[in-house]
């Protein structure tokens, strides 16, 4: 998901679902799993539900949070740094470190 992701974000979500739209307009749905600041800049971190790819299960995606002129919305944008995104994925680790089991693929 390379462009800009709108979502209408709901006060109360059922059961942390978050439906975005990809870059070929088609509907993709993701489990939401937190939010990350760093820099003054948020961060949503999502699993998606469906994997395609079995390579890529269990990858999360992780896209920066702005804000739209829409109260009630929000944009996600994908974060094309490495360096901000492997700063992310850290402190989610870390938070997260007693519920998740990571796999480093060095």
């Amino acid at each position: 998901m390379n462009e800009d992701e709108n979502v209408n974000v709901p006060e109360e979500e059922l059961d942390n679902i978050v439906v975005l739209n990809d870059e070929n307009g088609e509907e993709v749905s993701f489990e939401f799993l937190d939010v990350v600041e760093l820099d003054g800049e948020e961060y949503v971190i999502l699993l998606p539900i469906e994997e395609e790819d079995e390579e890529e299960a269990g990858e999360v995606v992780i896209l920066k949070i702005e804000d739209t002129e829409n109260e009630e919305e929000e944009s996600y944008v994908s974060v094309e740094d490495d360096e901000v995104l492997n700063k992310v994925f850290e402190i989610f680790k870390e938070k997260f470190k007693d519920e998740f089991n990571f796999v480093d693929e060095d």
